[in-house]
């Protein structure tokens, strides 16, 4: 006859405990909080919408007329891969990055606004030039920005952006905060899946 351990009774009930507090901590909507977004699907639908931002942005590069012309990015899981690129420097979005390539190859100045906190301003910085983004200028978070709307203060960022004389074509970012507000001719959002990328 073989006798039972105790201790692996008591494993299996901690473990049972263990599946029962991450039940009852789930949120409500767990069918979608649990359901995580792959990578390839992520890029398959930035893509999709970087195949619609590019030819808006080569009609309006066609036919400028002088002006100076700017497009805004964000940057968490919009130009750089950061719920995927697991090593620093984070890895461009490529989809993105390709347009980004073909606006500052025709003229076009590329801002980048942030909801980072200023301190990290010279790794964002140099992340974004070592992967191929030229930062025309980069608006991060100061203290008292901290305790601003998000929304309200990447719509002031590009406010400023237009009082130095640029006209902003394209506003690009994965959050409504990203592109509410106004203050650019045309958005373009990527997905961020109900909120599963920042």
């Amino acid at each position: 006859m073989t006798r039972r351990r105790p201790w692996a009774r008591r494993t299996a009930v901690i473990a049972v405990s263990a599946s029962a507090l991450v039940a009852l901590a789930a949120p409500a909507n767990a069918a979608t909080s649990t359901t995580q977004v792959d990578y390839a699907t992520w890029q398959k639908d930035c893509q999709t919408v970087m195949d619609q931002a590019l030819p808006y942005i080569q009609q309006r590069v066609a036919a400028a007329s002088g002006e100076k012309q700017a497009i805004v990015f964000d940057v968490d899981n919009t130009t750089l891969e950061t719920d995927f690129g697991f090593s620093y420097p984070q890895p461009a979005n490529k989809p993105v990055l390709n347009v980004a390539k073909y606006a500052q190859e025709h003229g076009v100045s590329l801002f980048f606004v942030t909801a980072r906190p200023g301190i990290i301003a010279a790794p964002t910085e140099y992340n974004l030039e070592y992967d191929g983004y030229q930062v025309s200028g980069l608006y991060v978070r100061g203290f008292l920005d901290l305790f601003k709307d998000v929304a309200a203060y990447k719509t002031a960022q590009r406010v400023d952006i237009e009082n130095k004389g640029y006209d902003i074509i394209a506003n690009i970012g994965n959050s409504a905060t990203d592109l509410s507000g106004g203050h650019a001719d045309k958005t373009f959002k990527l997905p961020d899946y109900d909120g599963q990328l920042s």
